[in-house]
């Protein structure tokens, strides 16, 4: 009997847990029908954040509950495509770019933006900032952008370059001069002058002077005059010149220092003299052997003679023309012994003999030679000088 109770407490246990195996299957197979029932109801959506793809599948209504699903905050500045309400269908494309706060800083006046571009290029695009090859921007233009970098620009600007006299137009951003003749490739020589100064700052249509100095040295010879050394002779007749020995003209070399400004010559300086070949002075004898009249006895001087006032004069005298009234020509002939008359008192063409003067010809007249005057021919002014006003003896010859 207990055996059978055994027997029948153990199938009836046995039939027990068959039953719950198979109402937990049931169950499972039901909850796994329902899953699978579920996830086939999904849509897939094909996901673009900050360049980065993903594929999600997903039972959001709008693209704003996606986003919302994955704690992605939208500010107004983002780009974003399709909209936040657009309704999420099966293979959806949607992207969405951060956008970035940035500095645009031109010409020192700054500016902030957000933007979702990728380089500093595409920024300057975006927010119509023209740039151009002679611009200076800072960073390059390929640079990617990063969360609050700044980017500066300076804006170029034309002016004009003189280099030695040499003009052209080009192109600058605001800077001193000496870092604008740097950017130009102008080397500046020592003595080379710059306008305006290099610490000042260049400006659209500014003018940039490179003054080109130099120092030469300009060697020049030039000829120097002799000296007329006149030294008393008694043995030569008074009135009479003889040249014992010819001059020669001596020769220096006069040292300069020249300076030159874009090739042109502004100044000259003398700092040497340098003697090559001295002067000879020209030896002259004069005369002063007194000359004897001969007289016949019991007769009257064999000439005419009388005193008269005298002056002197030279060929270069002002109002003279070199040429006397008869034609000689003194300035050709320096040596030559001739004195201006009155014609109605000493004929043109007279042969004379002057006290202190010696023998000459009456060869010349003038305006201011009346009467009982002469005036006495001398190749230089210094004898014409010493001559002054006198009164002399004169004797007629023919």
């Amino acid at each position: 009997m207990l055996t059978n109770m055994k027997k029948l407490f153990s199938e009836s246990k046995h039939k027990k847990r068959l039953i719950v195996s198979i109402s937990s299957f049931i169950v499972l197979v039901g909850a796994g029908s329902g899953y699978a029932a579920y996830e086939t109801t999904k849509d897939t959506v094909t996901l673009s954040l900050n360049g980065k793809e993903q594929v999600i599948r997903t039972h959001a209504n709008t693209v704003a509950e996606v986003l919302q699903d994955l704690e992605i905050d939208v500010s107004k500045h983002d780009e974003l495509s399709p909209s936040m309400d657009t309704a999420i269908k099966d293979n959806l494309k949607v992207t969405w770019q951060e956008a970035i706060p940035v500095e645009i800083v031109v010409d020192n006046q700054p500016q902030k933006v957000w933007t979702t571009v990728k380089t500093v290029e595409d920024l300057f695009k975006d927010a119509k900032v023209e740039i151009t090859e002679h611009d200076k921007v800072n960073p390059s233009l390929d640079t990617k952008l990063t969360k609050d970098m700044k980017v500066e620009v300076e804006k170029a600007f034309q002016l004009t370059l003189n280099d030695g006299g040499t003009e052209k137009q080009v192109w600058s951003t605001s800077t001193t001069v000496a870092d604008f003749l740097k950017g130009q490739n102008v080397a500046l020589n020592e003595l080379d002058r710059v306008e305006p100064g290099m610490e000042e700052q260049i400006t659209a249509n500014s003018v940039v002077n490179v003054v080109r100095v130099e120092k030469v040295t300009d060697v020049v010879e030039e000829s120097v005059a002799f000296g007329v050394v006149r030294k008393k002779d008694n043995n030569i007749d008074k009135g009479k010149e003889k040249v014992v020995t010819p001059g020669q003209e001596g020769k220096v070399a006069k040292h300069y220092e020249v300076v030159l400004e874009n090739g042109k010559e502004v100044s000259r300086d003398l700092i040497k003299t340098e003697t090559l070949a001295d002067s000879k002075d020209k030896i002259v004898a004069v005369g002063t052997r007194e000359i004897v009249q001969q007289v016949s006895r019991g007769t009257a001087n064999a000439a005419k003679e009388f005193y008269v006032s005298s002056t002197a004069y030279t060929a270069y005298c002002s109002g003279c023309s070199g040429t006397t009234a008869t034609g000689i020509n003194l300035r050709a002939n320096p040596n030559v012994k001739v004195i201006a008359v009155d014609p109605s008192i000493i004929p043109l063409g007279t042969k004379v003999y002057v006290e202190g003067y010696g023998y000459a010809i009456a060869a010349d007249k003038g305006t201011d030679i009346k009467g009982y005057k002469i005036d006495v021919f001398f190749s230089e002014k210094s004898q014409a000088f010493r001559w002054g006003q006198r009164k002399v003896k004169i004797q007629i010859l023919n």
